[in-house]
């Protein structure tokens, strides 16, 4: 039953979002992905990752990449028989490039590539609020912590080095977090409208949830749909600004059905000569910018 009416359907497609592909069989899952080619050679194979689509498969996961890489392996052409080989993670949420090998040694040489820092990562996003300032760097270590509260769980928090001395208001250093990872995030605003803006981030370091902890402690500028992050101690939806409501002509009690936000738009691999893939926001990222009135940059 598709609703006439546009905003119901919008919310509709939102709700579905998530569910559309745990639910196809595996072979048709690796067609997707094989539709979703961006460039392939005999080392490679680069695809846009869809949303609500997991790399790694987990409890009450059905379908994920890495169950299918055989499968779309074969459906590629001048293909060994070979699987393909995940070379790097993104989040179940974010949407865009991703790298898979064709061989062992081939994953092997990008996932060295990745640690080392040599890959250059560029996401975009959109964030409720305005960083300030508009462009720099967030450079706080990040560690996984309990969170103790009616619903107990775990996530990715600051750990930062420096704290104020409440009595004189000076900067000073406490003592390291031992388990906390360093963590370094590049950010500029590319525009701002409705209370929101878009955000280009890279991400110097590869801890996990690194953008969306960064974005949401660190500036105060959660991702739009980051219902995991725009609170601390609850796991709730995410509060929205009146103005951002009333653009994306969405109820509070609706905004549950938000999806993140958060893109991985280009990536550059030096392999030989340095390989350069551009991926446009999906279809969802694309009606949200227009409903915000937050206008893509022209590249």
């Amino acid at each position: 039953q598709i609703p006439r009416d546009p905003t119901q359907r919008w919310l509709q497609e939102l709700a579905a979002l998530s569910q559309q592909l745990q639910q196809v069989h595996p072979n048709v899952l690796a067609k997707i992905l094989k539709q979703r080619t961006l460039y392939q050679n005999e080392e490679i194979v680069v695809i846009d990752k869809p949303y609500g689509l997991p790399v790694h498969g987990g409890p009450g996961i059905k379908n994920c990449i890495a169950d299918v890489l055989p499968i779309l392996a074969k459906m590629l052409e001048n293909m060994k028989a070979d699987p393909l080989h995940l070379c790097h993670r993104l989040d179940k949420e974010t949407t865009g490039v991703m790298v898979l090998a064709r061989s062992k040694e081939a994953a092997e040489k990008i996932r060295l590539l990745f640690k080392t820092r040599q890959v250059e990562k560029i996401y975009w996003a959109v964030v409720l609020g305005d960083p300030d300032p508009v462009e720099g760097v967030v450079e706080i270590p990040i560690v996984e912590k309990e969170v103790k509260s009616h619903q107990s769980h775990y996530k990715m928090t600051l750990a930062p080095n420096y704290r104020l001395c409440p009595e004189d208001g000076k900067v000073m250093k406490i003592r390291k977090n031992r388990n906390a990872e360093g963590a370094v995030t590049r950010y500029r605003r590319l525009a701002r409208a409705s209370a929101c803006s878009l955000l280009e981030l890279q991400p110097i370091t590869g801890v996990k949830h690194q953008i969306r902890v960064h974005l949401a402690y660190g500036l105060g500028c959660p991702i739009l749909g980051d219902h995991k992050y725009s609170h601390w101690s609850k796991l709730a939806p995410q509060k929205l600004p009146e103005l951002t409501l009333r653009r994306l002509k969405l109820e509070q009690s609706k905004a549950r059905h938000l999806p993140l936000h958060l893109h991985a738009h280009r990536l550059r691999l030096p392999l030989g000569q340095p390989l350069d893939f551009v991926c446009k926001p999906p279809l969802f990222f694309q009606k949200t910018l227009r409903k915000l009135e937050l206008d893509i940059p022209k590249d």
